[in-house]
């Protein structure tokens, strides 16, 4: 668990996004025992993602960096990488 300048507990999550254009891989930060789900529909516009890297449609590192504000209205899907078979 991770304190925020919010003075909540947060949990890290390790999380693939996928918007329309770009693969994101990274961790945001959950408040615990909630759902991945409800922070994309908790009225925030962005969705932060630390440690972020970006990847093209042929799978090429386009970006990398240690915060990324991801607008969820570009957002097509994401998992938490607990749940990818890889």
């Amino acid at each position: 668990q991770v304190e925020m300048m919010t003075g909540g507990f947060y949990e890290p999550i390790l999380v693939t996004i996928q918007t329309d254009q770009h693969l994101i891989r990274g961790t945001i930060h959950i408040r615990p025992g909630t759902r991945l789900k409800d922070n994309l529909t908790d009225q925030e516009q962005f969705l932060a993602v630390t440690n972020a890297v970006l990847l093209n449609s042929h799978n090429e590192e386009v970006l990398k960096t240690n915060f990324l504000a991801v607008n969820v209205d570009h957002i097509v899907w994401v998992t938490s990488d607990e749940e990818i078979n890889r």
